[in-house]
């Protein structure tokens, strides 16, 4: 499978390196300091849609009565996350202690000095799938730990295809079609594929997905490259979807959870998304309509098997919060082989262990397993960026605006290939 770079080098990120744009609050030093201070902490993290982060920081806070976590909890959006965080960075405030980073946000948190840099050898990142210790590092220094990871994976219908006379989960878009044409025979109302297709991080994600299952690259050696005809027909997969009506109108809409409850109501054939979806796509308390009826496989390409984009959250310490001390040993506690085990138990979210995706009575409980952790070991990264923000959101903008039937593929790709240009420089 390809594994094209995504790695982006800004100018702002070289000068955060050699210290020309830091001043004592910039990220980049040369080790990290001891960090002091015991006592009650803050917990900072997007909505609990897994109901389990509380039970979380609740096994902490029994055993360290006189430093307990209280949980504060941002919107279920990230791009709303990430604003309150560095709103309240920009503040220098310290009423946020530990911070639940979405991966991509490391450069820009380390390169302005919000969060602490870290000791690798206060963590077990030896234990760790490695593409997932990559993303808590800026220029080689570690700011944040990672918690869970993420790879996106195709959900179908298993009941439906064997039903249709498909023996075997699509590895092409083509494939993918095809099955859809089968299924749809029988059952002509069903929406045959969906993503996160909103105007947020997750369009960014997709369409990265997109393109780089079609052979091409958002950025290669620190240059954009999306104006290709290799990104042309990655984004003319998503774009040919809604024209073609593959794809529902209504996933323009579609965020994680949209798409989530529309694929547990059976409106879906195949849906794209993150491992967390399985515990609840599964569940047999009457919420899902698929449970027992789905299975799971790597992403479809163009012409074989996907590549997923990396995702994942990490913990890191804000640099304004008193009681740093107190806020290492619990990013400690939420990196351990238990923590992590349990939090996969009761929400099938993804871990950074490596050792848990290879414990037969875990694959036996998530048989996902295997195919979540190949997809983690070759997802790509998105762009490495101080300015990420901004090169997302021309992202997300330029692909809105494609599937929208705004502008052509062609015309939204030239647009964006400028653009980020002048944010990533030439």
């Amino acid at each position: 499978m390809r594994r094209p770079r995504l790695a982006v080098l800004t100018v702002a990120a070289a000068l955060a390196l050699t210290g020309c744009g830091g001043g004592s609050d910039s990220g980049g030093g040369t080790a990290a300091g001891k960090l002091e201070g015991n006592g009650p902490i803050t917990f900072v993290t997007g909505k609990d849609t897994s109901g389990y982060v509380q039970k979380q920081v609740d096994a902490w806070n029994k055993l360290h009565p006189d430093e307990r976590a209280d949980v504060i909890e941002l919107p279920e959006s990230a791009d709303a996350q990430r604003q309150e965080m560095v709103k309240n960075a920009v503040a220098k405030s310290d009423t946020y202690s530990v911070l639940n980073l979405d991966v991509v946000w490391t450069a820009e948190f380390a390169a302005n000095g919000w969060v602490e840099q870290l000791n690798e050898a206060d963590f077990p990142l030896d234990k760790m799938l490695a593409p997932t210790v990559e993303t808590g590092k800026y220029f080689g220094r570690l700011y944040a730990v990672p918690i869970t990871s993420d790879g996106g994976l195709l959900y179908y219908r298993k009941d439906l295809l064997a039903a249709a006379g498909v023996t075997a989960p699509p590895t092409t878009w083509a494939d993918l079609r095809a099955a859809c044409t089968k299924v749809r025979a029988a059952n002509p109302k069903i929406g045959c594929f969906a993503g996160q297709f909103d105007k947020y991080e997750g369009l960014t994600v997709n369409f990265s997905e997109a393109v780089n299952s079609a052979g091409g690259t958002v950025v290669k050696d620190g240059k954009p490259t999306v104006d290709t005809p290799a990104a042309r027909k990655g984004l003319d997969f998503l774009v040919n979807g809604f024209t073609q009506g593959y794809i529902p109108r209504n996933a323009l809409t579609f965020k994680e959870e949209e798409g989530r409850r529309a694929f547990q109501a059976g409106q879906l054939l195949f849906h794209r998304q993150w491992p967390y979806q399985y515990a609840k796509a599964n569940a047999t308390d009457g919420s899902s309509e698929v449970a027992g009826k789905f299975a799971v496989a790597p992403l479809p390409g163009l012409d074989g098997p996907g590549q997923s984009t990396l995702g994942g959250h990490n913990y890191a310490i804000s640099r304004f919060t008193q009681n740093k001390k107190t806020a290492l040993e619990f990013i400690q506690f939420m990196a351990g082989e238990e923590r992590q085990r349990a939090n996969l138990q009761a929400t099938s979210q993804a871990p950074t262990w490596g050792s848990l995706y290879d414990d037969p009575a875990l694959v036996e409980q998530y048989p996902y397993l295997p195919v979540l952790k190949e997809s983690i070991l070759k997802a790509e990264k998105r762009p490495e960026a101080v300015q990420y923000n901004d090169v997302s959101v021309a992202i997300q903008s330029a692909a809105y605006s494609a599937l929208k039937g705004d502008k052509t593929s062609e015309q939204a790709l030239a647009e964006l290939q400028a653009k980020l240009e002048t944010l990533i420089g030439k």
